[in-house]
């Protein structure tokens, strides 16, 4: 994606894409599937990726990619963010950044083919260009072997079973054919590309206002200045949600709000985080908002099931103002998830 300018905002939708157009190469911002790595290096490691409430690993949710002009170390940049999506639990989050200058030891410096590749129905990719083998159900860091094949890898144990069920247990003995039996382990989320769009400034008339007599009703005998209390809250409340509801008028197809160091809309007054909960960057640098998920993605996941589900009202993401280059791997940033429900 082309990065904002300063104080713009840029909109992401979900579209359907080839296959070609998610695959590293080609630096997609995209939702689902499994992560299209930008450094082929210094991977998050299952501890990394695993939820810090239930402990179970995460799911990849959605990367951005997302250069910073006038940065050479930051050339390519990409942000990657995880979700738990183990009932009962589903409410882990983490995110991490990485950046590579233009010249790199994985990446051609000339800008990618526009064209799809002559070959199709590849096999999926299970080993990166630094050697790094992925886990067969999730896509990440799989420092773990089948200790029948040797060759099927895994991020945990748990991964390791699913797979086993879904299929490793035939296929195992066929190790030649391994990456072309990956089965489908229903843990990743639905595949689509996220396409920028620049927000339209022009903002459409403020959604009517609740029947005031409505509001009078609810009040009933309460004393003056819980009355008083209510106004001041409700106002408040009012305005965050009526913002939120005209930001997405716009464009209610809008899963995505890219706009680094501008400010979130947020779904409710309840929960918005003050600048002492945004943790600084261990580099010292102070974090920055940089893109928020928007409630819309939820409708493409087909995470709904019975018991408790994905999901969020606001996932905020803060990432380092400096963009600090810690070593050659991938940086943790900051996650707010604000959810639907704190609003009224």
């Amino acid at each position: 994606m082309a990065a904002a300018c300063a104080g713009s905002v840029e909109l992401g939708f979900a579209e359907e894409a080839p296959a070609w157009r998610l695959r590293s190469e080609q630096f997609p911002s995209k939702v689902g599937g499994r992560p299209a790595w930008l450094s082929a290096a210094g991977l998050p490691g299952p501890a990394e990726l695993s939820c810090a409430l239930c402990g179970r690993p995460l799911a990849f949710l959605l990367q951005l990619y997302a250069p910073l002009p006038g940065r050479a170390d930051a050339f390519h940049r990409g942000l990657f963010l995880f979700c738990c999506r183990a009932p009962p639990c589903c409410a882990g989050l983490r995110v991490f950044r990485n950046q590579l200058p233009r010249k790199n030891d994985f990446y051609s410096y000339e800008p990618p083919s526009e064209e799809p590749p002559a070959a199709t129905g590849d096999p999926v990719c299970l080993q990166l260009k630094s050697g790094a083998r992925l886990c067969r159900v999730c896509g990440c860091l799989g420092p773990k072997t089948c200790s029948r094949c040797h060759r099927a890898h895994y991020c945990s144990k748990e991964h390791q079973t699913l797979d086993w069920r879904s299929g490793h247990k035939q296929a195992c003995t066929q190790a030649d054919n391994l990456d072309n039996t990956v089965p489908d382990h229903n843990f990743l989320f639905p595949e689509f590309e996220i396409v920028i769009e620049t927000e339209d400034e022009i903002t459409p008339e403020v959604v009517e206002k609740e029947e005031e007599s409505e509001i009078i009703g609810s009040m009933g005998e309460a004393p003056e200045e819980e009355l008083d209390s209510m106004a001041k809250h409700e106002s408040r409340e009012d305005k965050v949600f009526q913002k939120f509801k005209t930001k997405v008028a716009l464009e209610p197809e809008q899963i995505l709000r890219y706009g680094r160091g501008t400010a979130p809309i947020w779904i409710s007054a309840e929960n918005i985080p003050q600048e002492e909960d945004v943790p600084d960057c261990p580099c010292g640098a102070k974090r920055i908002f940089e893109f928020q998920v928007m409630p819309q993605l939820l409708n493409y996941l087909k995470a709904d099931r019975l018991g408790r589900s994905v999901d969020w009202g606001v996932l905020a993401v803060f990432t380092c103002a400096e963009s600090c280059r810690l070593g050659t791997g991938y940086a943790e940033e900051f996650v707010w998830k604000q959810d639907i429900t704190d609003t009224p």
